[in-house]
This record gives C-alpha cells, structure tokens and sequence, in this order.
C-alpha cells in the first residue's frame, strides 16, 4: 500500500510541473496518433472510450478527478454511451457530501465525478485540451484542422515511453522518458502490460491502454466535439452554397452592364 502511495504521489508531482506538458519543452518529438477523432469528420470510438473508463475507474481515479463532467454524460451519444441503469450502476462507486444530508452518500448520475482526492493533483476534467504536442504553421492551424493540437498525443506517448532506466537524483527515484522536457520524470510508469482487463477481449498492453485513458480524457474535455465538427460541416456548405448563389446574383445583375453595345 506505501508503494502505491508514493507511486500516485510521484505520480501528482509530475503532472503538476508546468513543463511536463509543455508543447515542445526539450522533450522528443511526439508524433501523431491516429486517432478516430482527428480530422474534420472524425468522431469518437465508443468501444476505446469505454474501455479508457474503464481504465480511469481502476487507474487514474485513485489520485485524480473529473470535477466538470457530469456522471450523466457517460449515457450521452458521442461519448461512452453507457446504458441508463450502467451508468446509475457506476455512479455508486463514488460518494459525493450532500449539504442537506451533512452527510456522505452515494452519487447519482446527476452529480458530478469526484474532485482530486489530493490537494495537489491536478484534475484531469480539461487536461487533453490544456497540453499540447505539436501546432500547425501559426495562424493557419492546417495541424490542428487535421490532427488536433495533439494533448491526446502528448498523454499517450508520456504515459508509454519509459525506457525502463532509473536513477536517484538528491533522494527522489527518477524514471527515464525522453518525452519528459529533460529526459527523467519523477512519476512511475502507472500502467504496465495486463493492468486492466477488458471484457470485449482488447489489446490491453501498455500502448493501446495508453491510447484509451487518452481518447477517454480527450472526450471529458471537449464532450460536443461530434457537434461541433457537424455543425461547422453545415455552415461551410451553407456558406459554400450562398457564395455560388451571391456569384450568379452578381453575373445576372451586372450582365446588361458589361455587355453593353
């Protein structure tokens, strides 16, 4: 038990730095993933956000919270569509303080998940959206068009890119990762080959989990990507279509004009 603590303590300090998510920072280069969600049409794999659940329910929740994403929107299409009496099922593996009750209870799918049950670990609600990996020619975002702004990359490629050296720097263990501004991280490698087991039968070594937790955080911070993206689809045909339109509205218009004896 204190070796997991000071592995999710370790794990807090190195989430926490400023550098560890820098876009660039003196880290390797990270390269794109390709991910279901990337791309103008892309959209999220329902199956790989389940199974990134899954692997923050058993993993990543001991230390870190969902503060901003309602227990509910694990029901919501677009996201990981959990079946109305799974998802009132898994919200009572949490307990949240009701001011009425001043007492704990279990949570229901209106509440929100728990806050970070450490002070100092960071909530991971917004964090695919708040680290970056790589960025499109500026003021262009041609990258972020087609690839995303690569926070999902940044947390994959961390999270699987231990070369499995260690060292002892004034007491602290440190762990080498080349994706780490640095090259040595103060976090454990958290997952390991085997660490979950899914019931669909899914790769479940260090790389594809590494995937999952990552689309899984990369949906808790933009939840309507799905919207968006079929919003914006529409407005450029509208705009596509009434550009056509103003054309030939102007050629018939101007036509007597030009071709004037």
């Amino acid at each position: 038990m204190n070796m997991i603590k000071a592995t999710l303590l370790s794990a807090v300090l190195a989430l926490t730095a400023p550098a560890a998510f820098a876009a660039g920072g003196g880290g390797k280069k990270i390269d794109d993933i390709d991910f279901s969600f990337d791309g103008p049409f892309g959209s999220y794999d329902v199956n790989q956000l389940q199974r990134g659940l899954q692997i923050y329910t058993e993993v990543c929740s001991a230390c870190h919270g969902l503060k901003q994403v309602p227990i509910r929107t694990l029901g919501d299409a677009g996201g990981p569509s959990l079946p109305e009496d799974q998802v009132i099922q898994y919200a009572k593996n949490f307990e949240v303080f009701d001011a009425e009750l001043d007492d704990f209870r279990p949570a229901l799918p209106v509440d929100h998940f728990p806050k970070s049950s450490i002070s100092n670990a960071p909530d991971l609600s917004l964090m695919a959206k708040a680290r970056a990996a790589f960025h499109g020619p500026y003021g262009l975002g041609i990258n972020q068009l087609m690839k995303g702004t690569g926070g999902a990359e940044y947390i994959a490629t961390l999270l699987h890119g231990y070369t499995g050296e260690e060292k002892t720097q004034a007491g602290t263990t440190l762990y080498e990762n080349p994706y780490f501004p640095g090259g040595w991280i103060a976090m454990a490698p958290p997952l390991y080959d085997e660490a979950v087991e899914f019931q669909d039968g899914s790769e479940n070594n260090i790389e594809a989990m590494s995937e999952d937790v990552a689309a899984f955080l990369m949906w808790t911070a933009e939840p309507k990507m799905g919207a968006r993206k079929q919003a914006g689809f529409a407005g450029v045909l509208f705009l596509t279509l009434l550009s056509v339109l103003l054309y030939l509205t102007n050629k018939r218009i101007w036509a007597p004009v030009k071709y004037k004896d």
